[in-house]
């Protein structure tokens, strides 16, 4: 059993589902407890989040008493032979009497084995004094940072620790449900310090790209082709991955620079809308797109023909970079081996040839 708490706002309820979703991977049947009945809707948002993610949710719409929804809760879910039930607790906007209550009358109803405190990284050092108040009336077990994907490196990780003894068990770092990860000291102390996190910036590639899908596309580059078809398999991939600035900031050097950097997400929205008003035939042969071409695309997009020419000059440097790896003329791709030799010169007859 895992009762959740935290103030309203902190993205509670979302990290309910994260965390079920996330158990869920690791071949463990969840259950939720919607126990928030001060927020409007928190219990309409908990079932559409179980429904995404094929969860199965208890509520009670009908009771106002959150101890009873929540042993009630704890029963149906022993019925339906769940391993872990994840109780979502009401918050409030700031630390109160009657939030402090209400949370220890559920605790002691169900006597969970984790206590796990929610804290928004975005307010950073008050954080803190949210997790002092909490550890003061709820001696909870540990602490799921949230809204990691933005502009906050997670400093206040280390204040909580210091002053709570408690460890930060879980990060999110996306919106989406299925990015919550089990945290890890090093790589929080790299990003804080602006070194980058490869090792996470790995796994969220590996996570959100096949195999197979992986090592299709790795061919078609070491062959030194990009088609139009490949940048919407890459774009959607790195959707799956997070947001575009939190990616460049796990890339060691990139995150000091780009602090104060304002990363348009917009514009590869842009891009991927031109790419989709082309026919298939043209992503596969961007060399066909004609100037009649180009105005229909941007007709379709929304956009002038000068981005779209824009992006038809992306595609040729991206494909003119991978041939220049792949021919000895440019740093070579990873795994691209001893294989990869620079184009051996014809010889004067050859050149006679051709130019006949």
């Amino acid at each position: 059993m895992i009762l959740l708490a935290g103030l309203q706002g902190s993205g509670k309820t979302t990290a309910a589902a994260k965390l079920a979703l996330f158990l869920r991977k690791e071949k463990k049947k969840a259950f939720l407890v919607a126990c928030d009945l001060q927020r409007p809707a928190a219990i309409d948002q908990l079932e559409q989040l179980g429904e995404q993610i094929q969860v199965p949710v208890y509520t009670r719409r009908d009771s106002s008493d959150p101890v009873a929804v929540a042993r009630e809760g704890i029963e149906e879910c022993v019925r339906r032979g769940c391993d872990v039930a994840i109780v979502d607790t009401a918050g409030r906007l700031h630390v109160d009497e009657e939030m402090m209550a209400q949370l220890a009358a559920v605790k002691d109803a169900v006597k969970p084995h984790n206590v796990l405190l929610v804290l928004d990284s975005m307010t950073g050092q008050e954080a803190v004094t949210v997790a002092e108040a909490f550890s003061d009336r709820v001696a909870f077990d540990g602490v799921v940072m949230t809204k990691l994907d933005g502009d906050a490196r997670g400093g206040a990780a280390l204040s909580v620790k210091a002053v709570t003894g408690k460890p930060i068990k879980y990060v999110s770092v996306g919106e989406k449900l299925d990015q919550l990860e089990l945290f890890h000291p090093e790589r929080m102390a790299s990003r804080i310090l602006g070194m980058g996190d490869v090792l996470s910036l790995i796994e969220r590639a590996e996570q959100a790209v096949a195999v197979d899908e992986q090592a299709e596309m790795e061919e078609r580059m070491l062959r030194g082709h990009f088609s139009f078809e490949d940048f919407l398999r890459t774009y959607k991939m790195m959707r799956r991955m997070g947001s575009l600035k939190g990616l460049l900031g796990m890339i060691p050097g990139l995150g000091s620079q780009l602090k104060d950097a304002e990363v348009d997400e917009k514009q590869l929205a842009r891009v991927e809308a031109v790419v989709l008003s082309m026919t298939l035939e043209e992503r596969r042969r961007p060399g066909m797109i004609d100037g009649k071409r180009r105005l229909r695309i941007a007709k379709g997009s929304g956009t002038t023909v000068q981005q779209v020419n824009q992006v038809l000059e992306m595609r040729r440097q991206m494909e003119r970079m991978l041939k220049q790896m792949n021919t000895g003329k440019g740093p070579r791709l990873p795994g691209a081996g001893g294989s990869a030799r620079p184009a051996r010169r014809p010889s004067s007859a050859r050149r006679k040839r051709r130019r006949r």
